[in-house]
């Protein structure tokens, strides 16, 4: 789980092109949206594809997406309970 969620920050910071920032610096628990990282809806977006792309696996638009998207736990979770075999 650990790879899978520095392989999951790398991933934000290179698909949302954020600058200055090592994959490090972003706590597993911090939140993504709002105060934590500071990331939009629109972002939400992008990153939905790129997971769907590198790990195989679709995040559904419904009310379950704003509780998976919370932080690199819940997304690490989900994808870990839901990438194909």
């Amino acid at each position: 789980m650990k790879d899978l969620k520095a392989k999951l920050k790398k991933l934000i910071i290179d698909a949302l092109m954020i600058e200055d920032m090592e994959p490090g610096e972003i706590g597993d628990g911090e939140p993504l949206f709002g105060d934590g990282l500071g990331l939009d809806s629109v972002d939400a977006l992008e990153l939905a594809v790129e997971i769907e792309r590198v790990f195989g696996v679709r995040i559904p638009d419904s009310e379950e997406t704003r509780a998976v998207f919370t932080s690199v736990d819940t997304l690490s979770d989900y994808i870990a309970q839901h990438q194909p075999a």
